[in-house]
């Protein structure tokens, strides 16, 4: 190596203790030592020193640092930190996405709504412009965002809002944050209250006739365009108020690309209301079970009952949306809440993206119910289908739980509540672990110790089982279970890269005890 080469030492030469974490990159002439817990105006100082670099050391060294903060997960000051990494294929990439999404969510819903469930595509004659303004001519007379579907959505929304501030919860912390001086926000989480007062006021408000849930599904193409263009008007209010307030962090300096990821980390209001975790869970999973229950009521309207399929999403829909309220505040180290920053990504997916894109089990069966009911073995089938849903959601549930428990324990966190279900195993008693170096030790009993991915694989289940209900005669249903297995797999790969990574020998270690991924002895 020459001499005026800068390099990356060994992971030996990284300095952990209780105060400070460095990473030194010298030569002969120049030491730059970037520490974890300096503070923003030392920092400052560090990078200025870069300055007096030639431009091949500079980008070097930068380079490095970057990805030590990436890899090694450490944030910095939002002044002075413009990361270079770009995900998703940069600035063009992110376009595509933003144009794509609203795309894909409304070509879903013409398809199950005017194509009998199936692709729409060119009928004889037809070029594809035609179809194009067939498609235009659609959703202008069928999903144009008139004034009902405004106040049926908005008033969800701020119904939420306050439900978020007013209802009973509990206060818990978050990780230290670098850029804030290792401080811990204090988030305050009320999700299972919501939820279940969410639940009465549905049902009231639908027995009593003011608001009948089977419209839901009446007016759910003008109620689809809210939401989208609820998500584009929220985005660019999130983003322009974070850059008015001085409140940006992490930027790339790409305006779309920024837009597209988000330009604050922990957005919030009146000091309680947290936009990160009120998108996270009330408007994705509470929308999807209001979904469901519209389908049941229009059925039991129409038909007199409500089918064991209909009432299969209800169940799993439910205590999907009931195990992400009651464990509002464990989610609060997951990386959406604690790391990605509130952009267009995050507004997007969450108020439209998830529950647009993830009902389409319950449309079809709100519109095919002859298609679905009459097959073969049906009680035997359907018998089998509840059983084992139930059977892998406690899994799923108490895995999640396990973890989450663990990682608060580590935090010094011991919150104990008494909401519904309590499942036996939710907790490991003295678990076995292995030590890092990091701080934050590795699970090695429970559900982790059968496998390092298994509650993706009840994920998957979930998804399948939610697809399956519906037949095979239409692919939206099929929709999420095919975006998630690519995601998992996406984010498995992701997730083992930044453990290695970040863990080292204690991850190779863990590799060898749990030799299995998704399910134990399989695979």
């Amino acid at each position: 190596m020459k001499s005026d080469d800068y390099s990356l030492p060994a992971a030996s030469a990284i300095t952990t203790t209780s105060t400070c974490t460095s990473r030194r990159l010298s030569n002969n002439s120049t030491e730059i030592i970037i520490s974890e817990n300096s503070t923003p105006d030392i920092r400052r100082e560090t990078l200025k020193d870069l300055k007096t670099c030639n431009s091949d050391i500079k980008n070097e060294v930068l380079s490095s640092y970057e990805r030590y903060l990436h890899e090694g997960e450490i944030e910095t000051d939002p002044e002075n930190y413009y990361t270079r990494r770009l995900e998703f294929g940069g600035s063009i990439g992110v376009s595509i996405m933003m144009l794509s999404f609203p795309m894909l969510i409304y070509y879903m819903w013409i398809g199950a709504t005017f194509y009998n469930g199936k692709f729409p595509t060119r009928t004889a004659g037809q070029n594809y412009l035609q179809l194009l303004q067939h498609f235009g001519s659609l959703i202008y007379q069928h999903a144009f965002p008139g004034l009902h579907a405004w106040k049926i959505f908005e008033i969800f929304f701020l119904f939420e809002a306050v439900c978020y501030c007013l209802l009973p919860g509990v206060y818990t912390y978050g990780k230290p944050l670098v850029h804030m001086g290792g401080k811990k926000m204090r988030y305050y989480c009320s999700g299972i209250w919501s939820f279940y007062f969410t639940i009465l006021v549905m049902g009231f408000l639908h027995y009593t006739r003011i608001f009948k849930l089977y419209t839901l599904i009446d007016q759910l193409g003008p109620i689809i365009s809210v939401m989208i263009c609820s998500s584009f008007g929220i985005s660019i209010i999130a983003y322009f108020s974070a850059l008015y307030r001085n409140a940006q962090y992490r930027m790339t300096g790409y305006l779309l690309y920024d837009f597209f990821m988000g330009a604050e980390l922990n957005p919030r209001m009146f000091g309680i209301l947290d936009f990160k975790m009120f998108f996270e869970v009330r408007l994705p999973w509470f929308i999807l079970f209001g979904l469901s229950c519209a389908t049941a009521a229009r059925q039991y309207e129409k038909y007199g009952y409500v089918s064991a399929e209909v009432s299969f999403l209800v169940m799993a829909h439910f205590l999907y949306a009931n195990a992400c309220a009651k464990g509002e505040e464990l989610i609060i180290s997951t990386w959406d809440i604690y790391y990605e920053k509130w952009g267009f990504m995050l507004i997007f997916w969450n108020m439209a993206g998830v529950p647009l894109s993830y009902c389409h089990c319950t449309i079809y069966l709100a519109n095919h119910l002859s298609d679905v009911t009459n097959y073969p073995y049906r009680t035997f089938l359907l018998t089998t289908l509840f059983l084992s849903y139930l059977i892998v959601y406690w899994i799923w549930d108490t895995t999640n739980s396990q973890k989450n428990h663990f990682r608060a324990s580590e935090r010094g966190i011991t919150t104990r509540r008494l909401v519904f279900p309590q499942l036996p195993w939710r907790e490991v008693k003295n678990p076995r672990i292995i030590l890092t170096t990091t701080g934050d030790n590795i699970l090695v009993d429970g559900w982790y110790g059968y496998a390092r991915k298994i509650h993706y694989t009840c994920d998957l289940y979930f998804a399948l089982t939610w697809a399956l209900i519906t037949g095979f005669k239409s692919p939206f249903p099929w929709f999420y279970p095919t975006f998630f297995i690519a995601m998992i797999f996406h984010r498995a790969r992701r997730d083992t890269r930044k453990c290695r990574l970040k863990y080292g020998s204690s991850w190779t270690e863990y590799e060898k005890m749990v030799p299995w991924f998704f399910i134990p002895y399989v695979y």
